[in-house]
C-alpha cells in the first residue's frame, strides 16, 4: 500500500514553528462548522446526551487531528467561570461526540467550544458555538391545552389572541409552543419566524412536537398581544381520500399549548401561558386543508386582531382540551421553508375571468397572487401539472384518489375571495401543493398580468451537500430533477408526490436514501421519521407502507420490499454520518421486524411484498424481491449487532441471512448459466446489488446482466426495485460503461426520456402516456441521482470507517462521457471527485478532506501507466485484476488527507 506523504513539506514547515516565539505557535488548523444535534446553535432542544459534531480546516497532505478536548460552560465570554463539563484530552480524529456531563438543566444556553491538536501536534480553538435547552420534561409545561369548539366539522380555522403586561425591562423571551395540527405565531402583530407547516406531521395521539421561537426583539415593555392561528394539518384531516384519514383515532379540533417565558433584566422569570383566559374568534382561512387547498375570505379580516389595543369584546372564551398524547417532544429538524421564489415564464389570457400561468418547471409548494377587484369577487387558484389541449388546467392525472363528498372542497384549487379594498394579496398558510401550471378563473372580470403571480418551492431546507457537473447536459438535467423530485417531497418526512397524496411511502423513501444522504445533509429528518416508524410499529413487529399513517396500511403494501426502511434507513445514516445512534435507538425495532418475517417465512423465502412496481414490462416474483430485502435486513441487524457489541445477535442474525442466501440461490439461480430465475434485469440486479450472488459467480451473473441489457437495446426494464439495483449491479461489477448508457439513454423507456420531453422532476412512470399511475413529481425513481456520485464519481463510504472517515473512491472513466465532477460534503468536509479524457488521456483529480482518508481504486488497462503530478507511479499500489472486464484491472492506494493529480495514459 502507497501512503501520499511529503516529509521535505512538513520539516520546512516544523523549521519555520521553531523560529516563531513560543506565546505565538501558529498552527494552519482550526475547528469549525460546530453543530449540535446536527444543526448551528440550535433553541429548544430536548436531548439529554446532545452530539457536539465539527470538522478539521487544513489544507495540508495529511492533515489530520490528533487529539480533541471539549468544553462546555454556561458564560459566553468565559468557558471557566460557568464550567458544566469539561472532557479530558482524547486522542483521536473524533469528531462526533456525545455530552457526557452532569444532567442538562430546562431552558438553559449553554456554550461549548472545542480544542483539537492537529498532525504536528500543535493545539487550536474553534469559534464558541452554542445550544438551548428547552422543556426536557414535559412536566416543565406549565400552560393548558387549549381549543375553540369541540366539533371537528367547523371548518373556518381558529383564532386565539391574550394581551399581557411585561413590567421590566426583557433580557430574552423563548415561546414554547406546541400543537395539534398546524400554527402560525404572532407577538404584537408581526409573525414569529419564517418557517412553514408547523409542527412536523407525526402519529399525533403517540408524541406531539413543540416547536421554540426567540421572541426576545417582538415584545416591549408595557402591554403585549399574543396571537395563534390554528390550520388543521394531518390532525384535522377534512377531505376525503382513500386513506382514510378523516377517520384517523387522534383527529379532532386543533389544539394547541404555549408557555412564553420572559427573563427580565434582573433575573426574574415570568412564564405567561394558554389558559382560560385567552380569547377566540373565527377568521378569515374559511377552509384549510393540507391535502387539497385553503380557502380566504379576506371580507372576515379584522385588521390588528394579534395586536394589544385590538378590541375583542366580541370574542368568546376559550375551551380547555387534554393534550394530544402524554409524549411532547422538541422538533429538532431543518424546518420547511418556502426556499425559492418563481416568476412564471408565461401567461396565457384566455378570458378576462381566466388566466393560465406557467412557472416553467414543476415544484411542490404554493401561490401568491396579487389582485384588485369589487368585494366579494371570488377568485379560483387551480394548481396542475399538466394542461388540456385548450389551455386549461388538467388535474386527471394527480386527482385519481381524491373521493369528495361535495363540490365545496376542489382539488388542489385555493378559493380567495376579495375584500375590495385596493391591491390584496393571498397566498396559503396550512397547504401546499405539486404543480407547475396555475389556472385563475374569476366569477367577474379581473386584469391579472404575468407580474399578478409568483410561486414559491416549498420544502424541508435542509442543507445541499452534493454537486454533480458533466459534459452531458442530459446527466446534468437528470440530476437536476432527480433532486427537485427528492426536495418536492421532503416535508419533515420524505413522501411519494406533493400532490396526489402526499403519504409517506416507505418504497419511495428507502430507494432514494442513497440520494438524499450524498446531495443533503438529511439526517434530521430521518431520525424524526424514524421515531415515527417506531411510534407506528405494531408490538408484533409489523409496519405500515405509509409512515405516518392514522391506520391505512397495515394490510397492503407494507412488505419487507417497502417496510424495510426500518433498516435500510439507519444503516444508511451510519454510513453516511458515521453515527451509530439512530442504529441503536431503532435496533430493537428492527429485530422486532426480521423475527416476525421468521416467523411467518421460516423457509428463509417471503412472498411478502408488492413486488417490482410499475415495471416496464417485465415483473419479477415478488417472492424473488421480498427475500432479497429480508436478506438486506437480516445482514444489516447482524452488522447493527456486532457494532453494538451483541455479539449473540450477531452469530444468530448472520447465520440467518446465510439461510436466506441459500434459500434464495437453491431457488433461484441457475449456476450452469450463470443467471437468476427468468433472467430479467431486475432479478439479476437485484441479486448482484444485494450482495445474493456467491463470489465466486459473481463476475459470470453481471456478465449475463450485461448482455441482458444489451439484448434489450439498452433500455430499462425495470420497476422501482429494480431501478434501485440495476446502475449499481453494472457499475460495481465492471460494466459502469453498461450502466452509464442505460443513464443517458434519451429513448423510451428512461430517465432521459422523460428529460427530452420536458420533465423537471421525475415522473412515477416510465410511459409519459400512461393511463394511470402518472404524477409528474415522484422521487421514487430517484436512485440515479445517488448512483451519479459513486457509479460515475465513485465517492463512496467505507463500511470499515463510516461516515466518510475513510472514503472509497472508484471511479468510473465511462465511454461517451468527456468530462465528469463530484462533490459530496461528508461529515469531515468536502470529498471531490473529477476526471476529464484529454488527447487520450484521462485527467483525474480528488481531494480527500482533512482528518480523513481514502482507498482509492483506479481502472488501468493493460499497457496503460498511471502517473502523479506527471511522475510515473511506480513500485507501490495493489493491483486487482479480474475486478473489470476486457483486460482492465484497478490499482489500489491508500492516500491522506489532500489534494492529489493523477494521469492514465
Amino acid at each position: 500500500m502507497r501512503t501520499f506523504l511529503h516529509p521535505f513539506f512538513c520539516c520546512t514547515l516544523l523549521f519555520f514553528l521553531c523560529l516563531l516565539p513560543a506565546a505565538h505557535a501558529y498552527t494552519p488548523s482550526r475547528p469549525a462548522g460546530l453543530k449540535v444535534e446536527y444543526l448551528v446553535n440550535p433553541i429548544g432542544i430536548d436531548a439529554a446526551q446532545p452530539r457536539f459534531s465539527w470538522r478539521l480546516i487544513d489544507e495540508r497532505t495529511g492533515a489530520k487531528q490528533t487529539a480533541y478536548q471539549l468544553f462546555l460552560s454556561t458564560d459566553s465570554q468565559d468557558l471557566k467561570k460557568g464550567m458544566v463539563w469539561q472532557s479530558a484530552k482524547i486522542s483521536g480524529a473524533a469528531s462526533l461526540v456525545a455530552y457526557a456531563g452532569k444532567s442538562l438543566q430546562p431552558f438553559t444556553r449553554y456554550y461549548w467550544r472545542v480544542d483539537i491538536w492537529d498532525k504536528d501536534g500543535l493545539q487550536a480553538s474553534s469559534a464558541i458555538a452554542s445550544f438551548e435547552t428547552g422543556m426536557m420534561d414535559k412536566r416543565n409545561w406549565q400552560g393548558a391545552w387549549i381549543s375553540d369548539v369541540n366539533d371537528e366539522a367547523v371548518k373556518p380555522a381558529g383564532q386565539f389572541r391574550k394581551v399581557f403586561e411585561a413590567p421590566k425591562k426583557i433580557r430574552s423571551a423563548r415561546a414554547y409552543i406546541a400543537v395539534a395540527g398546524l400554527y402560525e405565531l404572532y407577538i404584537n402583530g408581526q409573525r414569529i419566524g419564517d418557517q412553514r407547516l408547523d409542527p412536523m406531521y407525526t402519529r399525533f395521539d403517540r408524541r406531539t412536537l413543540y416547536v421554540t421561537h426567540d421572541v426576545t426583539t417582538q415584545l416591549q415593555a408595557g402591554k403585549n398581544a399574543i396571537g395563534v392561528l390554528l390550520g388543521n394539518g394531518w390532525y384535522n384531516h377534512q377531505s376525503t381520500a382513500v386513506w382514510y384519514f378523516h377517520k384517523a383515532p387522534w383527529r379532532a379540533r386543533p389544539a394547541f399549548c404555549l408557555d412564553l417565558r420572559i427573563t427580565y433584566e434582573d433575573g426574574s422569570i415570568e412564564t405567561i401561558t394558554s389558559g382560560k383566559d385567552w380569547k377566540t374568534a373565527l377568521g378569515p382561512v374559511v377552509f384549510n386543508s393540507i391535502y387539497t387547498a385553503e380557502h380566504y375570505d379576506a371580507r372576515l379580516e379584522q385588521a390588528g386582531w394579534n395586536t394589544a389595543n385590538f378590541d375583542d369584546s366580541k370574542w368568546k372564551a376559550v375551551l380547555l382540551r387534554a393534550a394530544p398524547s402524554n409524549n411532547i417532544v422538541a422538533q429538532a429538524l431543518h424546518p420547511i421553508r418556502a426556499v425559492e421564489e418563481i416568476a412564471p415564464q408565461s401567461m396565457n389570457r384566455i378570458s378576462d375571468t381566466v388566466y393560465v400561468f406557467d412557472l416553467g418547471r414543476n415544484i411542490s409548494g404554493v401561490s401568491r397572487i396579487k389582485v384588485s377587484g369589487e368585494a366579494g369577487t371570488i377568485l379560483r387558484l387551480k394548481h396542475a401539472e399538466q394542461l388540456y389541449s385548450n389551455g386549461r388546467a388538467d388535474l386527471s392525472n394527480i386527482d385519481v384518489h381524491y373521493r369528495p363528498t361535495d363540490d365545496k372542497d376542489p382539488f388542489q384549487t385555493d378559493i380567495f375571495i376579495l375584500a375590495g379594498k385596493g391591491e390584496e394579496s393571498f397566498m396559503p398558510r396550512f397547504n401546499y401543493k405539486g404543480f407547475q401550471f396555475v389556472e385563475v378563473t374569476s366569477n367577474k372580470p379581473v386584469t391579472l398580468t404575468k407580474e399578478s403571480l409568483t410561486g414559491y418551492f416549498m420544502h424541508s431546507q435542509v442543507p445541499v451537500a452534493g454537486q454533480i457537473k458533466s459534459s452531458n447536459n442530459t446527466i446534468n438535467k437528470i440530476w437536476w430533477a432527480t433532486n427537485n423530485a427528492y426536495l418536492s417531497n421532503l416535508f419533515g418526512y420524505p413522501t411519494d408526490c406533493p400532490q396526489r397524496e402526499k403519504n409517506g411511502w416507505t418504497g419511495d423513501a428507502q430507494i432514494a436514501i442513497e440520494t438524499g444522504l450524498y446531495g443533503f445533509d438529511g439526517i434530521t429528518v430521518y431520525e424524526k421519521w424514524l421515531a415515527d416508524h417506531r411510534d407506528e410499529q405494531q408490538p408484533n413487529g409489523v409496519l405500515p407502507s405509509i409512515i405516518p399513517t392514522g391506520g391505512w396500511g397495515y394490510e397492503w403494501g407494507n412488505g419487507p420490499d417497502w417496510t424495510s426502511t426500518i433498516a435500510i434507513i439507519p444503516w444508511n445514516i451510519y454510513l453516511f454520518y458515521g453515527d451509530k445512534k439512530l442504529l441503536a435507538d431503532c435496533y430493537d425495532n428492527i429485530k422486532l421486524y426480521v423475527d416476525h418475517i421468521n416467523e411467518l417465512y421460516p423457509s428463509g423465502l417471503t412472498t411478502w411484498g408488492l413486488g417490482d412496481w410499475v415495471p416496464v414490462k417485465s415483473k419479477s416474483p415478488v417472492e424473488f424481491t421480498s427475500t432479497a430485502y429480508y436478506f438486506a435486513d437480516a445482514t444489516i441487524l447482524a452488522k447493527a449487532a456486532k457494532l453494538l457489541g451483541k455479539e449473540a445477535d450477531h452469530k444468530k442474525y448472520s447465520a440467518l441471512a446465510a439461510k436466506i442466501k441459500d434459500a434464495f440461490n437453491g431457488k433461484y439461480f441457475n449456476k450452469d448459466k450463470f443467471t437468476y430465475g427468468s433472467g430479467l434485469q431486475t432479478e439479476l440486479s437485484v441479486a448482484l446489488y444485494w450482495g445474493l450472488v456467491p463470489v465466486e459467480h459473481k463476475s459470470k451473473v453481471a456478465e449475463t446482466l450485461a448482455k441482458r441489457v444489451e439484448q434489450d437495446n439498452f433500455h430499462l426494464d425495470v420497476g422501482l426495485l429494480g431501478t434501485k439495483a440495476i446502475l449499481n449491479a453494472l457499475s460495481e461489477n465492471g460494466y459502469g460503461d453498461v450502466a452509464y448508457k442505460l443513464a443517458a439513454q434519451e429513448t423510451y423507456p428512461s430517465w432521459g426520456w422523460w428529460i427530452v420531453n420536458g420533465a423537471t422532476t421525475l415522473y412515477e412512470n416510465w410511459d409519459i402516456n400512461a393511463g394511470s399511475d402518472l404524477s409528474r413529481n415522484h422521487i421514487m425513481f430517484g436512485e440515479i441521482g445517488g448512483w451519479l456520485y459513486k457509479g460515475i464519481g465513485g465517492i463512496k463510504p467505507d463500511e470499515g470507517a463510516a461516515g466518510f472517515r475513510n472514503v472509497i473512491l472508484e471511479p468510473n472513466f465511462v465511454a461517451g462521457l468527456d468530462q465528469f465532477e463530484a462533490v459530496h460534503e461528508g461529515p469531515y468536509g468536502n470529498i471531490i471527485a473529477t476526471w476529464k479524457r484529454n488527447a487520450g488521456m484521462i485527467n483525474w483529480s480528488v481531494t480527500v478532506p482533512a482528518n480523513s482518508t481514502a482507498t482509492i481504486y483506479l481502472p488501468v488497462a493493460d499497457g496503460q501507466q498511471l502517473y502523479e503530478n506527471g511522475k510515473l507511479v511506480t513500485g507501490a499500489g495493489g493491483v486487482i485484476r479480474g475486478a473489470g472486464r476486457n483486460g482492465w484491472g484497478k490499482q489500489v492506494y491508500q492516500v491522506s488527507a489532500g489534494t492529489y493529480h493523477f494521469e492514465i495514459r
